[in-house]
């Protein structure tokens, strides 16, 4: 398959990309990213020389640029990783979040549909559902109730692409994650930045008491899903990707405080943010069932590896700390 992967120089996209060129030997991928502060073109350093690996330097809203790759590479699908995606910068500066992850996915589906691309995958969130009390799971079927600008724009995203399902029988599937984790996670998420901070003297800040609670999810699990979604989800499907891993933010920074050997004196707890949904949780049955999916990483497996891999790679984050002036 010819592909055009969206945001495949951020996080949960230069995985994506990595875990197809193995998956998939001939596929052909074309890499359409803006660069902004969650983008990192040395992600891909290791790719320089691979031929099915097609890097370009844009913005998802410029319909033109997007037509142009679509035909010169003869697209046959179009994945959108491509989002502002961190709640705090959603709290300050709204606007942004809504001309990404909104007009943004909107450009997107309009040249799919005028240049008949035969598949479009919106990459979303569990966070378009809103919050849980202490029992139960978002089931596709669940209500969209976003609590923060950032989730509000990923239900709007999530709703165009729907609206082009049902108006103009596009080809479409919408997966909904729980929280990733692993390498080249931008270092102002929960774990790169507990990690990092630990490694550098500094203190590891928890919003709130701590006690929220999310599903983590490794990030190569979330990309074999995306990967059989895209090849064998049913057109205007919804799947939801779950890892049965509900931990709350203090057992994850007890964790790497205790891998790291530091002292819990480092832990330190700061006002809560703005609209800090209190639990998620995915049920992923309908994948697991449907598509034969399974997470292959437990927790304990995936945070290890993860939290080697940012003491492996001090060289890869600490310009971008510096870069975002974070402390």
């Amino acid at each position: 398959m010819n592909l055009l992967v969206t945001g495949g120089a951020g996080f949960i996209g230069t995985n994506f990309i990595h875990y197809l060129l193995q998956a998939h030997p001939d596929d052909v991928i074309v890499n359409l990213d803006l660069l902004t502060y969650a983008g990192n073109v040395h992600n891909l350093d290791d790719l320089k020389n691979e031929p099915r690996h097609h890097f370009v330097h844009g913005n998802i809203t410029n319909r033109e640029l997007v037509t142009h790759l679509v035909h010169q590479y003869h697209i046959d699908a179009i994945i959108n990783f491509a989002a502002e995606s961190h709640v705090d910068r959603s709290i300050l500066h709204p606007e942004v979040f809504i001309e990404t992850n909104v007009q943004g996915t909107l450009a997107l589906l309009d040249v799919t549909k005028r240049e008949h691309v035969g598949k479009f995958l919106q990459v979303s969130t569990d966070e378009v559902y809103g919050a849980l009390g202490k029992t139960g799971y978002f089931k596709e079927s669940s209500p969209l109730q976003p609590n923060s600008p950032y989730s509000a724009s990923k239900a709007s995203a999530d709703l165009l692409t729907r609206a082009y399902y049902e108006t103009y029988g596009l080809n479409v599937n919408i997966t909904r994650c729980s929280n990733n984790y692993g390498p080249y996670q931008f270092p102002e998420k929960l774990i790169p930045l507990m990690v990092s901070n630990g490694m550098t003297g500094k203190d590891l800040p928890i919003y709130g008491d701590g006690e929220n609670v999310r599903d983590w999810l490794y990030v190569t699990d979330h990309c074999r899903a995306i990967d059989l979604v895209l090849r064998q989800g049913a057109p205007g499907e919804v799947y939801n990707v779950g890892g049965h891993n509900e931990r709350t933010n203090n057992q994850i920074v007890h964790r790497i405080v205790d891998t790291l050997n530091l002292p819990d004196s480092r832990i330190k707890y700061v006002a809560d943010r703005l609209g800090h949904d209190r639990r998620y949780a995915i049920d992923p049955e309908k994948i697991e069932t449907q598509l034969n999916w399974q997470p292959e990483y437990t927790f304990e497996t995936g945070i290890g590896k993860t939290i080697q891999w940012y003491q492996d790679h001090e060289v890869w984050w600490q310009p971008l700390k510096a870069r975002a002036g974070l402390k």
